[in-house]
């Protein structure tokens, strides 16, 4: 039975309503016929205080580590998963309904893709929803579109509304273990050696509030973000120079070339 993973970073002191929320958003998903579901939930830390709220539900799998911020315990969290496909979502967050269905169909008409993106609603603190300020249209997504956008400090997704097939991701080292914009540096990681695509209607809802980590002022640290924003572009020149495809593409290269 193919199965689709669900992978959740939690940080030491999350909110157990909302944890429990993201449950409930993950639970009320509907699957293409064949399809099901875990729930990855990886505590970044090992107290295992901030994941005592999850029920007893075969489909989560717990699991706890050093803490070393979010990027380090999504890759960690991958290492658990058994799915063909990985969709990230934070702690604090909601999956749309039917957001699981249309990352799966989306991958299965689209072979030669390794990964999709979803529209965004941002939830403000008043509880109005409004769209993600630079969602593009539905349609394929390219690295050039997405690296310019990066370099405008305009990126047009939210990574964490990422669905990447798990062999994919796996070759890439997984997220980045930055402190920080590790959400978006895999999409465009992955954009740099396999095409996407866009989903327009949007398969989640991004929670804007006051103790989420990037509203406090050290995850703002300019110097740093220099830092981030060139250990990103030169790996992606990396990518680019070794002209690494995924296979599916390498493939289909293979058989038009003979």
């Amino acid at each position: 039975m193919p199965l689709i993973s669900v992978i959740t970073p939690v940080h030491s002191g999350a909110n157990a309503s909302l944890l429990m929320e993201a449950y409930a958003s993950v639970t009320a998903q509907e699957l293409p016929a064949g399809w099901s579901w875990e729930w990855v939930v990886q505590q970044d830390g090992r107290t295992g205080e901030s994941v005592r709220c999850l029920p007893d539900d075969p489909r989560i799998r717990v699991g706890r580590g050093r803490q070393g911020g979010a990027g380090v315990a999504r890759t960690l969290g991958l290492a658990r998963a058994q799915g063909e496909v990985v969709r990230a979502l934070d702690a604090d967050d909601l999956l749309t309904p039917g957001a699981l269905a249309r990352d799966i169909q989306t991958l299965e008409a689209h072979p030669d893709i390794g990964w999709c993106v979803s529209g965004c609603l941002d939830l403000l603190p008043d509880g109005s929803l409004v769209p993600g300020p630079y969602d593009p249209p539905e349609g394929p997504l390219t690295l050039s579109f997405l690296r310019e956008a990066f370099v405008a400090d305009a990126f047009p997704v939210v990574g964490t509304h990422l669905a990447v097939r798990a062999p994919l991701l796996r070759a890439l080292g997984g997220w980045p273990a930055f402190p920080a914009l590790e959400a978006l540096a895999v999409v465009l990681f992955c954009a740099a050696v396999s095409p996407g695509r866009m989903i327009a209607r949007p398969g989640g809802v991004y929670r804007k509030h006051l103790a989420q980590t990037t509203a406090g002022a050290d995850y703002w640290d300019a110097e740093e973000f220099i830092t981030l924003r060139t250990a990103i572009t030169s790996r992606l020149d990396a990518l680019q120079s070794q002209s690494y495809l995924w296979p599916l593409l390498k493939t289909d290269a293979k058989e038009q070339s003979s």
